[in-house]
């Protein structure tokens, strides 16, 4: 699988949430969105970028735009992960990972010598035509979400001309 480039359309989703109710990418037509994959709920990188997601939601939310956490975890953890930490935004459930590799999240990690399938730290800004906006195929927990939501202004800033 190639990495999904800017302007390619964005693959769909249809994934359960935190409450087990399916959220479909398809739904959020002529809205900004932010998909986050991240490898595990409750760990420490993935603490630190839901947190500082969730320390900016606001400034996201008040640009019409959702954020939505993907994780192989399934809804029963998400929710404890959402309220351990009061993370105000959706996380979705992947457990087949088959959302993961269609947005090449899904890919070989070496771990101690270890090599395994997994995911990828990534993320994706959606245009409101349902094409990419933004790629990070690669990201560190730590200052994402502040790279994300200045793509963001950056890009709806570049739409508004």
């Amino acid at each position: 699988m190639s990495t999904l480039q800017v302007g390619d359309p964005a693959p769909d989703l249809a994934l359960p949430d935190e409450h087990g109710v399916v959220r479909r990418l398809a739904d959020r037509r002529g809205l900004w969105t932010v998909i986050y994959f991240y490898p595990a709920d409750d760990t420490p990188g993935c603490t630190t970028e839901a947190c500082q997601f969730r320390d900016l939601h606001d400034d996201v939310a008040g640009l019409d735009a959702a954020i939505w956490g993907i994780s192989p975890d399934g809804s029963g953890s998400h929710a404890a992960f959402r309220a351990k930490f009061g993370l105000p935004f959706t996380l979705l459930s992947d457990e087949d990972h088959a959302a993961a590799d269609a947005w090449d999240a899904w890919r070989e990690k070496l771990n101690y010598g270890k090599r395994y399938m997994g995911i990828v730290r990534s993320s994706y800004l959606v245009d409101p035509d349902g094409n990419i906006a933004t790629a990070w195929p690669t990201v560190k927990a730590d200052g994402h979400a502040a790279q994300v939501l200045e793509a963001l202004q950056t890009a709806i800033a570049a739409r508004a001309k």
